[in-house]
């Protein structure tokens, strides 16, 4: 009984740590950053259809939201971190992805391509494996720290997204802005108190991210709403792109 407790507990936990609802509010210290992909994706995913590649996928977070007829998730083995109790299908070597072209109708990647040194050779791969008329749903930061290094390696503006992927050939549907400015702010600070101040015990952490982080996210949300909005300091873009059909 007690453990089945534990098992559920934990599973609300990660649910809220990517999908954050009311609970993650409250303990969740990266609210603005996963509510604004979570709604972002939410808003985008009847784009995609048919078979999908989740490339980066790890422990496919957003796979429940995500309704496609075949889901394949593509990771990298060499990474900076070990894929234990994760779901990835299909491993690739960084350089090739192991399909036949025109192989997928639809294309997923979450907070994975600034992990990726040669990204223009990567979404030539993706434009191969891709059929013509797919749709690709990506998320990429603009603000953020440092994060499983030494594979970091990028940061995109909307601008310099969009540049990206026109240049490797995708027809740009859509780019949003997952937070407004105020909403960055607090996220940063709450991100660097829950990652230098507090202490490294993941029990307490929890404690004080209820205490002390969670009225930083109340303020934030409040002031986001009575301030004068700007969103030219944002943290993740989300983009829509697809590959062009053939024309004869």
């Amino acid at each position: 009984m007690l453990k089945s407790i534990v098992t559920r507990a934990k599973e609300i936990y990660i649910k809220e740590m990517f999908t954050p609802g009311l609970l993650g509010l409250f303990i969740n210290p990266y609210y603005f950053s996963r509510k604004g992909l979570y709604n972002g994706i939410k808003a985008n995913k009847h784009y995609l259809n048919g078979k999908l590649l989740d490339f980066g996928c790890g422990s496919k977070p957003y796979r429940n939201l995500i309704d496609v007829e075949d889901y394949i998730g593509l990771d990298i083995e060499n990474s900076s971190h070990n894929h234990e109790n994760e779901k990835i299908d299909v491993y690739y070597d960084g350089l090739t992805i192991p399909f036949p072209d025109n192989t997928f109708d639809s294309y997923f990647s979450s907070q994975v391509l600034e992990h990726v040194p040669n990204s223009t050779g990567i979404l030539q791969e993706v434009y191969r494996v891709m059929n013509h008329g797919g749709h690709l749903l990506v998320t990429v930061p603009f603000v953020w720290d440092e994060h499983e290094t030494p594979y970091d390696f990028n940061r995109w503006t909307s601008f310099g997204i969009k540049e990206l992927f026109s240049q490797n050939n995708f027809e740009i549907i859509k780019l949003e802005k997952s937070s407004n400015y105020i909403e960055t702010i607090f996220q940063t600070w709450n991100a660097y108190i829950y990652q230098f101040v507090f202490p490294k015990n993941k029990y307490i952490k929890f404690i004080l991210t209820f205490i002390f982080t969670a009225p930083m996210t109340l303020l934030g949300i409040v002031l986001s709403k009575i301030l004068p909005c700007n969103n030219n300091f944002y943290l993740d873009n989300i983009i829509v792109a697809k590959k062009p059909n053939i024309t004869n």
